[in-house]
Protein backbone atom coordinates (compact mmCIF):
# COMPACT_ATOMS: atom_id res chain seq x y z
CA UNK A 1 0.00 0.00 0.00
CA UNK A 2 1.11 3.51 -0.80
CA UNK A 3 1.74 6.12 2.01
CA UNK A 4 3.08 9.30 1.47
CA UNK A 5 3.25 11.42 4.90
CA UNK A 6 4.14 15.17 3.78
CA UNK A 7 5.41 17.80 6.80
CA UNK A 8 7.12 21.04 7.72
CA UNK A 9 4.51 23.30 6.36
CA UNK A 10 3.34 26.38 9.03
CA UNK A 11 3.03 29.77 8.74
CA UNK A 12 5.61 32.32 7.73
CA UNK A 13 5.70 35.89 6.44
CA UNK A 14 6.01 36.90 2.67
CA UNK A 15 9.45 36.65 1.87
CA UNK A 16 10.52 33.60 4.06
CA UNK A 17 11.29 30.13 3.84
CA UNK A 18 10.36 26.47 4.49
CA UNK A 19 11.16 22.68 3.65
CA UNK A 20 8.75 20.42 3.00
CA UNK A 21 9.24 16.86 3.47
CA UNK A 22 7.68 13.87 2.43
CA UNK A 23 8.32 9.94 3.49
CA UNK A 24 7.20 7.57 0.99
CA UNK A 25 6.85 3.80 2.32
CA UNK A 26 5.42 0.73 0.22
CA UNK A 27 6.34 1.22 -3.20
CA UNK A 28 9.78 1.03 -4.55
CA UNK A 29 10.29 4.69 -4.17
CA UNK A 30 13.80 5.21 -6.11
CA UNK A 31 11.88 4.16 -9.37
CA UNK A 32 9.02 6.38 -9.66
CA UNK A 33 8.76 10.33 -10.27
CA UNK A 34 7.54 12.15 -8.28
CA UNK A 35 5.40 15.50 -7.76
CA UNK A 36 4.32 18.43 -5.03
CA UNK A 37 0.65 19.58 -6.24
CA UNK A 38 -1.36 21.91 -4.27
CA UNK A 39 -4.84 23.07 -3.27
CA UNK A 40 -6.10 26.29 -2.68
CA UNK A 41 -9.00 27.38 -0.15
CA UNK A 42 -11.91 26.52 -2.76
CA UNK A 43 -9.65 26.02 -5.59
CA UNK A 44 -8.34 22.94 -7.61
CA UNK A 45 -5.53 20.73 -7.12
CA UNK A 46 -2.28 22.77 -9.36
CA UNK A 47 1.14 21.02 -9.95
CA UNK A 48 3.95 22.65 -8.55
CA UNK A 49 6.71 20.33 -9.38
CA UNK A 50 7.70 17.10 -10.48
CA UNK A 51 11.48 14.85 -10.44
CA UNK A 52 12.64 12.10 -11.55
CA UNK A 53 12.95 9.16 -10.13
CA UNK A 54 16.74 9.39 -10.13
CA UNK A 55 16.63 12.95 -9.11
CA UNK A 56 18.17 14.42 -11.79
CA UNK A 57 16.16 16.35 -13.52
CA UNK A 58 13.11 18.19 -12.11
CA UNK A 59 10.59 20.72 -13.54
CA UNK A 60 8.44 23.53 -11.89
CA UNK A 61 5.57 25.41 -12.63
CA UNK A 62 6.12 29.26 -13.86
CA UNK A 63 4.85 30.64 -10.55
CA UNK A 64 7.63 29.30 -8.67
CA UNK A 65 10.24 28.76 -11.03
CA UNK A 66 13.75 30.35 -9.21
CA UNK A 67 12.12 30.13 -5.79
CA UNK A 68 11.04 26.59 -4.72
CA UNK A 69 13.74 23.54 -5.56
CA UNK A 70 12.55 20.22 -5.70
CA UNK A 71 15.03 17.37 -4.39
CA UNK A 72 14.94 13.61 -3.24
CA UNK A 73 17.07 11.34 -1.06
CA UNK A 74 16.18 7.63 -2.29
CA UNK A 75 18.07 5.87 0.15
CA UNK A 76 16.20 7.86 2.70
CA UNK A 77 13.00 7.26 0.81
CA UNK A 78 11.94 10.97 1.37
CA UNK A 79 11.29 13.78 -1.06
CA UNK A 80 11.74 17.22 -0.31
CA UNK A 81 10.40 20.53 -1.90
CA UNK A 82 12.46 23.85 -0.26
CA UNK A 83 10.38 27.24 -0.97
CA UNK A 84 12.04 30.23 -0.60
CA UNK A 85 11.30 34.05 -1.13
CA UNK A 86 7.46 32.38 0.03
CA UNK A 87 4.71 34.56 -1.32
CA UNK A 88 0.84 34.66 0.02
CA UNK A 89 -0.87 33.05 -3.23
CA UNK A 90 1.85 30.16 -2.35
CA UNK A 91 -0.86 29.65 0.82
CA UNK A 92 -2.19 26.10 0.26
CA UNK A 93 -2.66 22.71 1.53
CA UNK A 94 0.79 21.02 -0.37
CA UNK A 95 0.81 17.44 -0.84
CA UNK A 96 3.66 14.75 -2.57
CA UNK A 97 1.94 12.24 -5.09
CA UNK A 98 3.47 9.61 -6.72
CA UNK A 99 3.38 10.16 -10.21
CA UNK A 100 2.41 8.08 -13.02
CA UNK A 101 4.80 9.46 -15.62
CA UNK A 102 7.40 12.71 -15.36
CA UNK A 103 4.70 15.01 -16.40
CA UNK A 104 2.94 18.40 -15.69
CA UNK A 105 0.05 16.36 -13.89
CA UNK A 106 -1.70 16.33 -10.45
CA UNK A 107 -2.49 12.44 -11.18
CA UNK A 108 -1.44 9.96 -8.50
CA UNK A 109 -1.63 8.59 -4.91
CA UNK A 110 -0.94 11.47 -2.21
CA UNK A 111 -0.72 11.91 1.33
CA UNK A 112 -3.05 14.13 3.81
CA UNK A 113 -0.79 17.31 2.84
CA UNK A 114 0.77 20.15 4.68
CA UNK A 115 -0.88 23.32 5.13
CA UNK A 116 1.28 26.33 4.06
CA UNK A 117 0.05 29.98 5.36
CA UNK A 118 2.43 32.58 4.05
CA UNK A 119 1.48 36.82 5.43
CA UNK A 120 1.60 39.72 3.97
Amino acid sequence: EVQLVESGGGLVQSGGSLRLSCAASGFDFSSYTMSWVRQAPGMGLEWVSSINAGGGTASYTESVKGRFTSSRDNAKNTLYLQMDNLKPEDSALYYCTKAPRYAATTDGPRGQGTQVTVSS
